[in-house]
């Protein structure tokens, strides 16, 4: 399919982690809204693989490598995307990861690590995109419903997505004057498995019981995720919308569930 007009036709929009899962899937949302799409990633397989994806389907968009948690890996990023295209229209900080050992058995590396990557990167993507982001541009980022609950061995990880909304509506205060909106998205249970590269995709393998703690009857999908991102960033249907969450998560956190 073949793009030529749409709600973000003609701009640039820069995903971190933006090769697989979610991230492929917003990136693919926006390219068929018209932008041009940056897919920043780290992992140079699923980035190819992806970028050949939008290739295929007629859309326009790009795959470069950058380590969010690296200060000068975000600067060439925003380097390369300012001689390329000259401007970021939004930008998307979706790059995380997690570690799931239990506090005693985790080392502090993985612990800086996950900070690094889930909290210092987004800042560092929001520091270094600004030069290039005219007013009415947007920022969103991907947070997680362990921002506010939790399971056990997942303290890095949410504490990284409890501060990311902190520092969701911090940049919001401080990016007000410039006129660009800074918002975050909250996803619950999103199956990402049958949306790993080529090389690592699994089948679903979901159970009915998956599917009834939520509220809507069944588990999320990355386009979920995605279609929040598009309205977010779109200023003629979220203008009035900054420094705030969206929680996609089909009303799974405010289920009451009953042991039987």
């Amino acid at each position: 399919m073949t793009v030529t007009s749409g709600a973000f036709a003609d701009r640039t929009v820069v995903v971190t982690g933006g090769a697989q899962g979610i991230g492929a899937f917003i990136s693919l949302a926006f390219a068929r809204e018209g932008a041009f799409v940056v897919m920043a990633d780290l992992d140079t397989e699923a980035g190819r693989e992806h970028e050949q994806t939008l290739v295929q389907q007629g859309l326009k968009g790009a795959f470069m490598t950058c380590d969010v948690s690296d200060d000068e890996s975000v600067r060439a990023l925003f380097d390369a995307v300012e001689e390329q295209r000259g401007a970021v229209h939004v930008l998307v900080n979706n790059a995380g990861v997690h570690d799931t050992r239990p506090l005693w058995e985790r080392d502090m590396a993985t612990w800086h690590r996950i900070i690094a990557i889930n909290l210092t990167g987004p800042y560092l993507c929001a520091r270094h995109a600004l030069a290039l982001m005219p007013e009415g541009s947007a920022i969103v980022n991907i947070a997680s419903t362990r921002a506010r609950m939790s399971e056990p061995h997942t303290e890095p990880y949410s504490a990284s997505k409890g501060g990311l909304l902190s520092l969701t509506h911090a940049l919001a205060a401080s990016l007000s004057e410039r006129r660009i909106r800074v918002n975050a998205v909250s996803p619950g249970w999103i199956d990402v498995t049958p949306h790993q590269k080529a090389s690592k995709r699994q089948p679903e393998a979901l159970r009915e019981v998956d599917h009834a703690q939520h509220l809507v009857g069944r588990v999320g999908t990355p386009d979920d995720v995605a279609q929040a991102c598009l309205f977010l960033a779109d200023g003629s249907r979220a203008g009035f919308i900054t420094g705030t969450d969206l929680t996609i998560d089909g009303g799974m956190t405010v289920k009451m569930i009953y042991a039987d």
